[in-house]
């Protein structure tokens, strides 16, 4: 083999070696990161890292020369840059709150909870009859600023003549962040009964969209609670309880996930740091409360782009070239930690089947066409609340089902309005419980 050649494999052979050693200590990094919970930012699993490959890279230089010693301290300190860029935060670690939007003020109520949440109120517009009964909306998130979309359909709510209320719950948005163990589905719901408390106007209507129709649905099973509702509005729910989470199916019909344009704008998942801590937190190898990155680190980090598809899957796959921007990067406030510790307290919650069957608030439900959400979950609502008196099935809407697109939003309003009126609903009540079966077969 000519001398240049055996140089260039001897090279390769070192090179790749370096390669194998740099991507062993990184696994180590991170193996330690889950092993730690990311304790001291992840500093303790990097420095572990750090001093056990220095001593063996001393162990295995100690009888070599000296330029070959070296040689070998060079993945260290490879791996050693590469793993730091996790421990070094790159946005403020303290809580930077959304600024006030233009149209509506932002108030600050203190609940008896301890909870202390944003709330935005549209008085009804001065057309027609206002209506004597507040409406209270639950967004979805479930911790999560409400978006500017919603804002809009709020304020086509308000000119119908209705009171509406909004907060955005406890770590989300405006509102003010809780101790981590505190986030919990109970939680948010007691923070509705002590916001309609508050609100202190006798009973009121409760429209909860996606994660907060999953709170209004909690609310119904409690009596208690119930009481205080005139009429509730569940709108596409996720999963009730724990039973129900682990329900598997079909889903609507197809999605804009995976045919829409990809998101543009800043990640928090593109900088190291932040990639490897809600990574590991969505593969449930990181707590919530992860020592890695702080809860109001995480908040400030996570963008818009960040959800990527997720976004497309609350549109129908026709409108994957036309989806709308939802909110603005000013507005938009997202709290991974303290969303997946709800999801966690949901999955592992009891069945709410006994108590929900013996709901009396009149409730109806309202199911996308093209919904993300599993049919099952929306199903067992309808199976087991036996004051759900209408379901309205919206026709071309995603689970985002007011997004400003054709007359979406006026037809969810009319659906809304008509209900909360006791009025003929404007579409066919479907499916009822004994089209349950059917309307699961026909993959609808």
């Amino acid at each position: 083999m000519p001398t240049s050649a055996l140089r260039l494999a001897r090279f390769t052979g070192r090179l790749l070696l370096a390669l194998g050693a740099v991507a062993g200590l990184v696994v180590v990094f991170l193996a330690l990161i889950v092993l730690t919970n990311g304790a001291g930012s992840g500093l303790a699993a990097w420095s572990t890292t750090l001093g056990a490959a220095t001593v063996a890279a001393l162990w295995r230089g100690r009888r070599r020369p000296r330029p070959a010693r070296l040689a070998l301290f060079l993945p260290v300190v490879v791996a050693a840059a590469l793993t730091a860029s996790v421990c070094i935060p790159t946005v403020p670690t303290a809580r930077r709150y959304p600024p006030d939007l233009p149209f509506v003020a932002t108030q600050h109520w203190s609940l008896t909870t301890g909870s202390r949440v944003a709330v935005y109120h549209y008085p009804p517009a001065n057309t027609g009859a206002r209506h004597p009964i507040p409406l209270v909306y639950l967004n979805g998130g479930p911790v999560r600023s409400i978006s500017v979309l919603d804002h809009r359909f709020l304020q086509l709510l308000a000119q119908q003549g209705y009171d509406v209320y909004a907060y955005e719950q406890a770590g989300g948005g405006r509102s003010d962040l809780l101790p981590m163990d505190q986030y919990t589905i109970s939680r948010s719901v007691q923070d509705l009964a002590a916001f309609i408390d508050r609100l202190g106007m006798g009973k009121a209507d409760i429209l909860g969209s996606s994660a907060g129709a999953v709170v209004l649905t909690r609310a119904l099973a409690d009596p208690d609670l119930a009481a205080h509702f005139h009429r509730a509005v569940i709108a596409e729910p996720g999963p009730m309880d724990g039973p129900t989470a682990r329900i598997t199916g079909h889903k609507g019909r197809e999605s804009a996930r995976g045919l829409a344009p990809a998101v543009t704008g800043p990640r928090s998942t593109h900088v190291p740091r932040y990639a490897t801590a809600f990574g590991l937190m969505r593969l449930g190898l990181l707590t919530p409360d992860t020592g890695l990155i702080g809860q109001a680190e995480g908040d400030n980090a996570f963008t818009a782009a960040d959800l990527g598809s997720d976004t497309a899957s609350a549109y129908c796959a026709r409108d994957a070239h036309r989806i709308p921007a939802e909110d603005t990067a000013q507005n938009f406030s997202f709290s991974p930690a303290a969303s997946i510790r709800i999801k966690q307290t949901i999955e592992d919650s009891p069945s709410i089947a006994p108590q929900l069957r013996l709901s009396r608030t009149p409730a109806m439900l309202m199911i996308a066409e093209c919904s993300s959400q599993i049919r099952q979950w929306e199903t067992t609502v309808l199976a087991n609340d036996p004051a759900i008196q209408r379901t309205q099935y919206m026709p071309g809407v995603g689970h985002h089902m007011w997004n400003g697109l054709d007359d979406n939003d006026e037809r969810a309003c009319a659906a809304i309005t008509a209900f909360l009126q006791d009025e003929p609903a404007p579409l066919p009540n479907f499916p009822t419980r004994d089209d349950i079966p059917a309307f699961l077969g026909d993959n609808r």
